[in-house]
């Protein structure tokens, strides 16, 4: 039987050797939706020099996207303003150092997501559409981190009990040999990440969408209502 690999863990080593060292490196890191990356950036802040990646071709309709970034683009201003302080207050009560993050718009173009998911329409959500929409959002961030020259590259999208993060990880390693930039494994659910992200879309009155983005999830997702 093979061993199941614990990317919580590989994480929490990787960071103890970063604080060991004292090295601060960048991150860029691809976001799926400002709910999902509240937990993330809280985390990760203090320990990372963040870029937040928001690309998501596979949001079908244009206003949904919108909204969606502009949510994001609302909570790292919260955060930055937090990070004027430098000393922030963690939900333990504790203090750390975070630092500022910054964010990149990737390009908004449906079509680039309707192109790999030609094929697999019929497809169950979380399956074989869903691997590939995985694999078009990750490669664009690995390439543009390569290309940039960040340290690590990683997304946000292992918070969510709906997404494998097995296979996320799988493909962020397969990306980072190809592109020669390191990839930060990640299962951020782990640790009640789920549920601060929870916690902290309420706490900032978030905007929490009840389908991925894609056509395909929103139908699935109305039928799953009609039949509560």
């Amino acid at each position: 039987m093979a061993n199941i690999r614990n990317y919580q863990k590989e994480l929490d080593k990787l960071i103890d050797g970063l604080v060991k060292q004292d090295k601060v490196p960048t991150l860029f890191l691809h976001s799926c939706c400002a709910p999902c990356s509240s937990y993330v950036l809280e985390y990760l802040r203090q320990y990372f020099k963040i870029t937040v990646f928001y690309y998501n071709p596979n949001i079908s309709a244009e206003p949904e996207y919108v909204k969606r970034v502009e949510e994001q683009k609302r909570l790292i201003a919260a955060y930055n303003e937090q990070a004027l302080d430098s000393m922030v207050k963690r939900a333990d009560d504790t203090f750390v150092k975070v630092y500022p993050i910054d964010i990149v718009e990737g390009d908004y173009i449906p079509q680039e997501f309707y192109d790999i998911a030609k094929g697999l329409e019929q497809c169950p959500e979380g399956g074989e559409r869903c691997y590939a929409c995985y694999e078009l959002r990750l490669r664009k961030t690995a390439q543009q981190a390569a290309e940039q020259g960040f340290d690590y590259f990683a997304t946000t999208l292992t918070i969510s009990p709906l997404k494998n993060a097995p296979k996320l990880n799988e493909i962020g390693e397969k990306l980072s040999a190809e592109y020669d930039v390191a990839w930060l494994p990640s299962d951020f659910k782990k640790k009640n990440g789920y549920k601060r992200s929870i916690e902290l879309s309420a706490e900032y009155d978030l905007y929490r969408q009840d389908y991925c983005g894609c056509i395909y999830s929103k139908v699935e997702r109305e039928k799953q209502k009609q039949g509560e």
